[in-house]
């Protein structure tokens, strides 16, 4: 939401916020490994917890950068505090859900992602109306250290007594000679690529491509996150009726995660074409709804495919890749925007991108990892 008021006050260029913008995600994505190995071993509640309260520190240290190299290295330390999020959800699902509830549970959890960015537009923006980019980074950071202390006030960590008595984790040179394990981390690259243009570029491209206004970007661009909410809910649903119905795990998982990268790429395409502002929105809210219909699947896969002793380490290596794919989005469109003066060929290139992770999935994800 900020991106346009940043860049006119550090005068940076677009492809220079594109740095900026992917800063966070190359942080995030290195820091996968160790943080995953720490979950499996100390558990979510206090590597969360103190993930969360670096998380805030950066975000609030950002509204007072006075140059790029300030604001990529607060971007940084931001990216290392997000990167226990995801994998402490999935580890949190396979301990205190039976089989028959993980999808919707992960979809819940999933579900955040979208849902403060549908939120959050309005309330950004009032505050940067209010008091400057710079105060609205500092509020947030201050929400963020609220939210942790709620965290390490209520969450307690649980282990089903099977898992209590199971082996120490797994060792990693298992988990990386699993042919599954690769195919669910490129896969994901596609999905992490089409999610992080969006939240990389959303706004950024409804003011300079679609010329709204500030005010009118804030409400817009939380449009498409509701619908991104809806998915991510519906997605953990679907996960659980398929394998109810008698689809096999593994396959109740990869039919969403396959279908909805292909429709969200697809109406990504679309919104390439659409000849007003209302119908270039309904069809990113369409593949938002889409690829969040299949981050939820995802995220179930790894939940499924995982050895009981192993889960947030599978999920941070699959969500590496995913941060990888994402981590490119932003230099890429920033790139593809500044030399085209355009997003034509930025959404086009998020489509392909789509549809090459959905096929990844589709042939490279067969049988559980533990199986492999």
């Amino acid at each position: 939401m900020a991106n346009p008021l940043i860049a006119a006050d550090l005068r940076l260029k677009p492809s220079q916020m594109g740095v900026l913008l992917s800063a966070f995600l190359w942080a995030y994505a290195l820091a996968q490994a160790p943080a995953g190995a720490l979950i499996d071993r100390l558990g979510p509640r206090r590597l969360l917890g103190g993930a969360m309260g670096l998380w805030s520190l950066a975000q609030a240290a950002a509204g007072f950068a006075g140059s790029l190299p300030q604001f990529i290295a607060a971007r940084l330390v931001l990216g290392v505090g997000e990167a226990p999020q995801f994998p402490v959800g999935a580890r949190v699902v396979r301990q205190w859900f039976e089989p028959k509830h993980r999808g919707f549970a992960t979809g819940v959890f999933n579900s955040a992602s979208t849902l403060a960015p549908a939120i959050g537009p309005p309330l950004v923006t009032a505050l940067m109306l209010g008091f400057g980019w710079r105060g609205a980074f500092i509020a947030t950071g201050l929400a963020g250290f609220v939210v942790a202390l709620i965290w390490l006030a209520l969450y307690r960590d649980r282990e089903a007594p099977a898992e209590r008595e199971a082996a120490p984790p797994i060792a990693w040179r298992r988990l990386l000679a699993a042919p599954t394990l690769w195919a669910m981390a490129l896969g994901n690259a596609g999905s992490g690529y089409m999610n992080w243009f969006y939240a990389a570029w959303l706004p950024g491209y409804l003011e300079m491509e679609r010329h709204l206004s500030v005010p009118k970007t804030g409400w817009a661009a939380a449009i498409p996150y509701v619908f991104g909410f809806l998915g991510s809910l519906t997605g953990g649903w679907l996960c659980d009726r398929l394998a109810a119905s008698g689809v096999t795990p593994m396959l109740s998982r990869k039919i969403p995660i396959v279908t909805g990268l292909v429709a969200g790429g697809a109406f990504t395409g679309l919104a390439i074409l659409a000849p007003s502002d209302p119908l270039a929105i309904a069809a990113i809210s369409a593949a938002l709804f889409f690829a969040n219909l299949a981050g939820a699947a995802i995220w179930a896969l790894a939940v499924t495919a995982a050895p009981a002793n192993a889960v947030a380490s599978v999920g941070a290596i699959q969500n590496f890749g995913g941060l990888m794919g994402g981590a490119l989005a932003p230099i890429a469109t920033g790139l593809l925007v500044e030399a085209t003066h355009s997003f034509v060929a930025a959404l086009a290139a998020t489509a392909v991108a789509a549809f090459g992770g959905a096929a990844i999935y589709l042939l490279g994800v067969r049988r559980a990892i533990s199986d492999a």
